[in-house]
């Protein structure tokens, strides 16, 4: 049984075929990329997986339960979380009040008027954890929106990991940082994958970071699947070097 599987996935937009009968499997603990040309239908794919779009025809299944007609929301609490191609965070909160508001949602207690003197010592050692696992104690009482791109997106990252997901699903998590950005954004993915056996799909334009982070890739084509396979053999691929590797992204 795979943890997650895409079955034939298609999205019409009128007569546009924005994604077209795309089949994925990923397995438990793996970090899968999705990669292809600009307009290849990645994030459209994303927004499939997640409930954000509605499938024209397919089937989208975590853990062999079909996800049709399970709103977003209801994903979420499923264990599946995400990350944007443009940055979403609370820019007029602190990095302490962007990580607290998605571990208290994750607790259940985003809405309780009261909450335990013991409740409340717990939820602030996740808080702490999830900003020293992100590189954020340092700026934790800094406004988001004054940060740099990079911690912006670890602030991001780990806003996604505070919902205590099973799959994590982000979109371009590198795109337009510079090396020293992309570095530490990637060490931060890879530990992650590593120290919690996180299933990842990614979204990534910048090949060293896909070919340094994906135990398998997923190439898409104008909505299409091109290919699929390890780095190695994607890095072989004729069809994936025509269309995507050898030619500008």
């Amino acid at each position: 049984m795979s943890f997650l599987k895409i079955e034939n996935v298609t999205k019409h937009f009128g007569s546009l075929v924005a994604v077209d009968g795309v089949s994925m499997s990923v397995e438990k603990g793996e970090c899968r990329a999705v990669i292809g040309p600009n307009g290849a239908g990645k994030t459209t794919f994303f927004n499939l997986i997640t409930g954000m779009l509605d499938l024209t025809k397919g089937r989208v299944l975590l853990e062999d339960h079909d996800l049709a007609g399970i709103k977003p929301s209801a994903r979420v609490r499923m264990g599946m979380a995400r990350t944007f191609q443009i940055t979403e965070i609370f820019p007029d909160l602190t990095v302490r009040e962007n990580i607290q508001i998605p571990v208290e949602i994750a607790a259940g207690l985003h809405l309780a008027p009261r909450v335990p003197k013991a409740r409340r010592a717990e939820l602030r050692a996740r808080i702490d954890q999830l900003m020293e696992e992100g590189g954020l104690t340092r700026i934790a009482g800094r406004y988001a929106g004054e940060l740099s791109h990079g911690d912006q997106r670890a602030c991001e990252i780990m806003m996604a990991l505070a919902l205590n997901p099973r799959l994590l699903l982000l979109d371009e998590p590198t795109a337009g940082m510079g090396d020293d950005e992309t570095h530490a954004i990637a060490r931060l993915i890879r530990r992650i994958h590593r120290e919690q056996n996180l299933t990842i799909v990614l979204i990534e334009h910048d090949m060293r970071v896909v070919f340094n982070l994906a135990d398998k890739i997923t190439v898409l084509a104008e909505g299409r699947p091109l290919a699929e396979g390890t780095p190695s053999e994607i890095t072989a691929n004729a069809k994936v070097q025509a269309a995507y590797l050898g030619g500008s992204a």
